[in-house]
């Protein structure tokens, strides 16, 4: 929004910009004084040399992460484009079904391959009944790595780039339709310049998301050979504590990942969309339809069978004997209490930041505001794990005691850059369409939040506290470092189970996981709606 729209209508609010500023400092601080451990722990170490090839680890997470950037990004468009076209019974469904693809734990996704392709998996049971042999083990290695990631990014590209379609001008469509363009010439008019702008800033996320991602990695990696930097610095910890290598692993990823997000920064920012997409209204010929039902149809099983299987394996596979697991039912009250204070502590951060950025006129200390939110991105989960775990040390403080707080405010800077992309944008927008009345009626900072600001965030905040409480029910890259048999969530409960060759308990799991997931994303953004409707 404009500085000089901001500066002219909205009133001065201090306290605001000096919450946002003690907010952004802390944050900083914190980032600050994890890489300091990081480093100070690099510097101390006089053990003998680490055994990590990190130009190998480097070179598969590199590739890894490229593969799937393109991949993502090729299913994305052609999903977005058959969706744009297509009208169908429960069509607002299957868009929600892949707008859920950014909160859908990878570990799920992955158990849900395995299921279907793995050793024992549906495709070997029936070519063994067939045929009378098994296909073999695809689910493993990098295949079912970029398999597990295209799923789960390509249906993300796919719902935002959804929405640059969505927002096509209504008289570029009609001149379009009345001078009769082709499904191509139209997707070379007007779609592709529409999705254009967004390409960069979307292909430098998804390249983050699959460059830092550990779980899938984990499950599927299949060996050393298909290692990536996260993985490596878990297996460094936990398995030969080698902190030595891990800390170096860890500064190659930090150095990766900032330098991934300062070429990002010069392109065009990307817009979180998770509201219902409009109506199509354009129909291309028999032919292009044809396309469209066929790609719309592939990416619906392709995202929807594992999580299909998940929830088939779950409930067929001894649920019950799970509910009598008293480590069962404490690592999900662990779960739902991580997860909800997560959720509050990052939507206390993320209004304090985004009230603060939306009351400053200045451009220069809105963007200062802005940047600690998004130091996850550079420093991703295992590896600010990996810091909190080297600085509770140095602090002469037990691991297992810290582990809660540590967990619980990882889990916040996890998803604090999504809640700033999702509340930013909406006061942003307040600021500037309602500061006028805001001044005019001489409404006080409280009462400019109860009376103006709430009831239009509504929905946001739902959508915010839903992504917050989803990513940390999901997560197992925090907790990966600090759980202990007294402490551990729903992730680690499932890993342990796989590893403990006990596939029905993580069947289970991973059914009740996927369950708490979709209810969360689908129903808090619902509640806080009618919430704000009701305190209008």
């Amino acid at each position: 929004m404009p500085a000089k729209l901001t500066a002219t209508t909205l009133p001065p609010r201090p306290l605001r910009t000096a919450t946002a500023t003690l907010l952004a400092l802390a944050i900083a601080g914190l980032v600050a004084l994890v890489l300091w451990s990081i480093l100070a722990a690099a510097g101390a170490s006089t053990g003998s040399a680490s055994r990590v090839d990190i130009p190998h680890l480097l070179r598969m997470t590199s590739i890894q992460a490229g593969l799937t950037t393109v991949l993502s990004l090729a299913v994305g468009v052609a999903l977005a484009w058959s969706l744009n076209r297509l009208r169908f019974p429960g069509r607002d469904l299957v868009v929600g079904l892949f707008a859920s693809a950014i909160v859908t734990p990878g570990m799920v996704v992955a158990f849900g391959l395995l299921s279907i392709w793995g050793r024992n998996g549906w495709i070997n049971q029936i070519s063994q009944a067939l045929f009378g042999q098994p296909i073999g083990n695809p689910a493993f290695g990098l295949t079912g790595i970029l398999f597990a990631h295209v799923i789960l990014d390509g249906a993300f590209a796919a719902r935002i780039l959804l929405a640059r379609l969505d927002a096509n001008a209504p008289d570029s469509l009609k001149t379009g339709q009345s001078l009769g363009l082709s499904a191509w010439q139209r997707f070379a008019i007007l779609d592709w310049p529409a999705m254009r702008g967004s390409m960069p800033g979307l292909a430098a996320i998804i390249f983050l998301l699959a460059f830092t991602s550990f779980p899938i990695v984990l499950l599927l990696g299949g060996g050393p050979a298909n290692q990536t930097l996260e993985v490596a610095i878990y297996a460094a910890v936990r398995q030969d504590f080698d902190l030595l290598g891990a800390v170096h692993l860890a500064l190659t990823q930090i150095a990766v990942c900032s330098g991934v997000i300062l070429i990002a920064a010069a392109f065009a920012p990307v817009p979180a969309s998770f509201g219902a997409s409009v109506a199509p209204s354009w129909r291309d010929g028999a032919t292009a339809r044809l396309l469209q039902v066929l790609v719309l149809l592939l990416s619906t099983i392709g995202f929807g069978l594992p999580l299909a299987a998940v929830l088939v394996d779950g409930v067929t596979a001894g649920f019950s004997a799970v509910l009598t697991q008293p480590a069962f039912w404490w690592a999900g009250l662990s779960s739902l209490l991580i997860g909800s204070a997560s959720a509050l502590l990052t939507l206390l951060l993320a209004l304090g930041l985004a009230l603060g950025r939306a009351a400053t006129p200045h451009a220069p200390i809105r963007t200062l505001l802005g940047v600690p939110a998004f130091a996850y991105l550079a420093v991703p989960a295992v590896v600010l794990s990996l810091g909190f775990f080297l600085l509770v040390r140095s602090l002469g403080l037990a691991p297992a005691a810290a582990a809660p707080a540590v967990v619980i405010l990882g889990n916040s800077l996890l998803a604090l850059p999504f809640a700033m992309a999702t509340l930013g944008p909406p006061l942003q927008a307040i600021a500037a369409t309602r500061g006028k009345l805001v001044r005019t009626l001489g409404l006080s900072g409280w009462r400019q939040f109860t009376a103006v600001e709430y009831p239009l965030l509504g929905r946001d905040i739902g959508v915010m506290l839903a992504l917050a409480f989803c990513f940390s029910l999901g997560d197992l890259g925090v907790i990966a470092l600090f759980g202990t048999q007294d402490f551990q969530t729903l992730p680690l409960l499932m890993f342990r189970a796989l590893g403990s060759y006990r596939g029905n308990d993580a069947a289970a799991i991973a059914a009740v996981l996927l369950v708490g997931t979709v209810l969360a994303f689908v129903g808090l953004p619902k509640l806080f709606e009618r919430i704000a409707n009701a305190a209008r």
